[in-house]
């Protein structure tokens, strides 16, 4: 049998299986991430199952280990709770990128099994072991069966001949590979790696060329682990293990033989991890930013290779540069080092452990028309951002930072590439024309009465949606964190009026506090008194905004629904459900003069 066969094997009661068997695989190490992690637990609940062994199961947050995002971090809380009920291990958010903490603590192991909500736990395969990325449900049947069904795949043996060259990184040799087999070649393979110069690569290395199995479309990048490997297994995790090791009669799908000594420093060109090219096919691009870190390349030897470029450089003017280690183990040993030091003084950002931009939850996206050079496995649209992202080496990476360009650690130039003078657009279309005429100043319409004081600007406009740009998309955010109006924005009429009390638009200077009710066509606000912050900006805005002396409300017997009609130069104020009319403080002359002019600008 091949690797991943007598794995399966093993872990499925079965003296022998072949290609095509559909067996039930005991699954040694179960994770679930905070992406995907919250909706395992309500698979488990929803469906009234348990846990089947909690000390083979552990949740990992590595997606956002910031929890910058409000949906990440209720998830990271909603699976807290859940593991603190049931005795489940949590590698929270200090601890960095779940797959290289299964492999760094023993979690999996070589000839074990491990299932995760990441795509990339197929990573196993650098360590001669098996792992399969898989959904929610998939996961929520592992952790309460112990087991899950699988079909085992053919296997194909990739031998790689010749010597490798000495500018020829892991990452150029998957990238190579990609270039070779592309996205669907490999498609549903056990890949088994095999040749002299395999048998050289670190384990560091064997993890960056693992991580792109998916990539690939493989099931799986798998390599025996020699003693080197296993000595490095030991130093890690304090367990000697004995590796899983193919058959001399295996009988595999087909076999390559690649001469590695013909591979070159390579890039991923944006949008497809496997259209690539040879990096000095695209030198001198000029790029915006640079990323090191991700699954495939945040290791230790990744950020010493980074660091021994970026040493008394700095880079590039203009050029933002991310470090993101996998590990909290990693960013450590990064530090009793001096690498950490040496990114700083470069110019980088090092943030905390973590998936980083590749998981579009942290630090490493792009925004539009941004060009980055990442050390990621993946660069399809969209995936680290806006912006357009080549997939590279992290010498090569750290060496584009440090130019201003991409290039390679032996063409680095003496002076940077800067920036050209270029105009800042708009999405806006800009149009010159005079002010209107004449504005109407008199307003009528429904009204909403909301009796509470203090209303902050994160409950009219959550902190969640502030990257928003476009009024256009404001308006459905509208009151979505006031308890008992979260449905504001669905209901709310062009034209009608607001009349709260004390303090509306307390907290922080947020515009798109004052827009989002633009964007809904609100025609005023009437309350008590505002939050400084929120006057000016709403006047400046051009929002009506008007003022009433407490008692008002009652006075008019104004309820939710009534018709009411209020003047701004005059403050005449008419409630013409109730028949009942009274006068409110009008717009001052500064305001009126802003107003009509159709805003402050």
């Amino acid at each position: 049998m091949t690797i991943i066969e007598k794995i399966l094997a093993s872990h499925s009661n079965q003296a022998t299986v072949k290609p095509g068997d559909i067996i039930d695989v005991f699954i040694d190490a179960r994770a679930a991430r905070d992406f995907g992690g919250a909706n395992v637990v309500k698979n488990l609940v929803d469906n009234g199952l348990s846990i089947e062994d909690s000390g083979r199961t552990v949740f990992t947050f590595d997606c956002n280990p910031g929890g910058s995002d409000q949906k990440y971090a209720a998830n990271q809380h909603y699976c807290r709770l859940y593991a603190r009920q049931n005795n489940i291990r949590v590698y929270d958010v200090d601890a960095g990128i779940g797959t290289h903490i299964a492999i760094d603590k023993g979690l999996a192991y070589p000839g074990s099994t491990f299932v995760s909500t990441d795509s990339h736990a197929n990573i196993m395969g650098a360590i001669g072991a098996f792992g399969q990325g898989m959904g929610d449900q998939d996961i929520a049947a592992a952790w309460a069966k112990g087991a899950v069904w699988f079909k085992v795949p053919e296997s194909v043996k990739l031998n790689l001949k010749g010597k490798r060259p000495a500018n020829v990184t892991a990452k150029d040799i998957v990238l190579n590979l990609l270039s070779i087999f592309g996205a669907n070649k490999l498609l549903g393979y056990s890949v088994e790696m095999a040749g002299d110069c395999i048998e050289n690569l670190s384990l560091d290395e064997r993890i960056t060329i693992s991580s792109m199995a998916t990539e690939m479309g493989a099931i799986i990048v798998l390599f025996t682990p020699d003693k080197r490997v296993l000595d490095e297994l030991e130093q890690l995790t304090g367990n000697r293990y004995t590796p899983v090791i193919a058959d001399q009669d295996a009988v595999y799908a087909d076999s390559f033989d690649i001469d590695i000594s013909k591979f070159v420093p390579m890039v991923a060109n944006p949008g497809h991890p496997h259209d690539n090219t040879p990096v000095e096919s695209v030198m001198k691009t000029k790029i915006d930013s640079a990323f090191i870190g991700s699954c495939t390349n945040g290791r230790i030897e990744d950020l010493r290779v980074a660091a021994t470029i970026l040493k008394d450089r700095k880079v590039a003017p203009g050029v933002v540069l991310k470090v993101v280690p996998s590990t909290d183990q990693v960013w450590q040993q990064a530090l009793d080092e001096g690498l950490i030091k040496i990114f700083k003084n470069a110019g980088a950002l090092v943030s905390n452990a973590g998936c980083a931009g590749c998981a579009a939850g942290q630090v490493g996206q792009n925004g539009p028309d941004e060009v980055t050079i990442s050390t990621g496995n993946r660069n399809f649209s969209g995936k680290q951002g806006k912006g357009y992202v080549y997939l590279a080496s992290p010498a090569t990476v750290a060496a584009s930072a440090v130019a201003g360009y991409i290039t390679t650690p032996d063409e680095i130039p003496s002076e940077p590439a800067v920036f050209g003078r270029k105009a800042v657009t708009t999405t806006a279309e800009i149009k010159t024309k005079a002010p209107a005429a004449e504005v109407k100043t008199t307003v009528e319409g429904r009204v909403w009465v909301i009796r509470q004081d203090d209303i902050d600007t994160d409950m009219i406009f959550h902190n969640r949606y502030l990257a928003i740009t476009d009024i256009k998309e404001m308006g459905q955010y509208t009151f979505d964190n006031l308890k008992g109006y979260e449905d504001f924005a669905r209901k709310a009429q062009a034209g009608d009026i607001v009349v709260t009390t004390k303090n509306f638009g307390a907290g922080s200077s947020r515009q798109q506090a004052v827009d989002c009710f633009k964007a809904l066509g609100v025609s005023c606000i009437i309350a008590e008194s505002y939050g400084a912050i929120y006057e000016r900006n709403a006047i400046n805005a051009a929002l009506p905004i008007m003022t009433y002396k407490a008692g008002m409300i009652e006075e008019m017997e104004l309820e939710t629904g009534d018709i009411i009609r209020v003047d701004f130069t005059t403050g005449a104020f008419s409630n013409l459900t109730k028949g009942k009319s009274t006068t409110i403080n009008k717009f001052y002359d500064a305001q009126l003069q802003v107003y009509k002019n159709g805003g402050l600008l």
